[in-house]
């Protein structure tokens, strides 16, 4: 079967709409307001219109965005994108890690550490996946190198059952606790560093430890929801954490288990992860206003109904695998029902901005001011889709046959 629209756009007029935004609006708004061209690296602390509010360079900005711009580079031929992503990737090289080779929490404009690493390990994640892309994008084997040494002491971290663990969003943390968004961010820096090195038999066996991670000891058969937070031996607490379901992480990492499934052409995995992943998407709408909201407790009722832009995104790039690659039509319906609650609840253009609000109330009513533009998830969907919908046009519309 082939598809020529999603929802009532055809599939050109959602790829332009993404290519437009991508090159037209969101590139150069970052260019001008958020990269550091001098010293590099970016500044993610701006206003609605692009005014800085401060120069903190926040570890884990620096590492997605490096991210960002060396795929950028890699699958999009942008002239300006390498030269950033050099740029950022010497200037973290010769300021971003302490003497015992953890990536900062933050640092300064000119590179001075102004916040320590900390034990939750992201800004080294964020940090590895990045120099991992620079690798793919520039040819230079020492940042792979270092990304893999990277994510290799985040694993020994996560662990410790001594590690500290405080995680505001979680009713309750304790030492060596073990939460799904950990596992989430080393898979999907694993699977991009398998598809640069299929053979490292290392990197091949975690990847592995946290898919088993994911799709057993985090999920939850009685709630058919995936937990949060387990003890330090991934077993499920028998506390306040039991019920906690964190949906928004739930989205996100079934897409990118997907995506691990297809890597490996594993389609008794991606069909297990789809399932979760349209169960947590349906569960997470909001009958009443619309939006994807981030979590709840099952048992007592509870309800955490506010918006963030990045979860609709996670539900898109779901959608997507599922779309391109089966041709769920479900995913064609719930992509269109979340793009078009993006478009009229998120969008600046009406009220003369450009860029989308990253997050808001259960509604998402417009914030005149912002401390913050995101730099990525929001372009890494937009650019995920951008590629996923050019090759469904080039194939007509048709499933891409990944599967045989």
């Amino acid at each position: 079967m082939t598809r020529t629209h999603i929802g009532k756009r055809t599939l050109q007029e959602v790829r332009d709409h993404y290519r437009h935004y991508l090159f037209e609006e969101y590139l150069p708004f970052w260019s001008r307001h958020g990269v550091d061209h001098q010293r590099g690296g970016f500044f993610c602390t701006l206003d609605h219109d692009g005014t800085r509010l401060d120069d903190d360079k926040f570890m884990w900005y620096q590492g997605r965005g490096l991210w960002v711009y060396s795929y950028l580079a890699r699958h999009f031929d942008d002239g300006d994108a390498l030269k950033i992503a050099a740029r950022t990737a010497q200037f973290l090289l010769a300021h971003g890690r302490d003497a015992e080779g953890w990536w900062a929490g933050s640092l300064g404009p000119e590179g001075q550490i102004t916040v320590p690493a900390s034990k939750r390990g992201y800004e080294s994640l964020f940090v590895a996946e990045g120099l991992q892309a620079y690798a793919a994008a520039s040819g230079d084997q020492e940042a792979f190198a270092l990304a893999r040494e990277t994510l290799l002491k985040v694993v020994a971290l996560y662990r410790d059952p001594q590690r500290p663990v405080d995680e505001s969003y979680i009713p309750r943390c304790y030492p060596g606790m073990r939460v799904l968004g950990g596992n989430m961010v080393l898979l999907l820096t694993l699977t991009q560093m398998l598809e640069q090195r299929p053979g490292d038999a290392e990197l091949a066996a975690l990847a592995n430890e946290m898919v088993q991670g994911i799709t057993v000891r985090f999920w939850n058969q009685q709630y058919q929801l995936t937990n949060e937070a387990l003890d330090g031996n991934l077993n499920r607490p028998d506390d306040d954490n039991e019920d906690f379901c964190y949906l928004g992480h739930g989205i996100e990492t079934l897409w990118m288990t997907m995506a691990e499934a297809l890597r490996r052409k594993d389609r008794a995995l991606f069909d297990l992860c789809a399932a979760r992943f349209r169960r947590h998407v349906e569960v997470a709408w909001d009958d009443v206003y619309g939006g994807l909201f981030r979590s709840l407790r099952v048992k007592t009722n509870y309800f955490e109904l506010d918006k963030v832009l990045w979860l609709q995104e996670e539900g898109l790039l779901g959608c997507l695998l599922l779309m391109e690659h089966t041709g769920d039509e479900w995913a064609w319906q719930w992509f269109a029902r979340i793009f078009e609650w993006i478009e009229a609840k998120c969008a600046l253009k009406p009220h003369g901005h450009l860029l989308y609000q990253v997050a808001g109330d259960r509604q998402m009513t417009f914030e005149p001011h912002t401390t913050r533009k995101e730099n990525y998830h929001h372009p890494r969907c937009v650019m995920r889709c951008l590629q996923g919908l050019e090759r469904m046009i080039a194939r007509g519309g048709a499933v891409s046959g990944v599967w045989g």
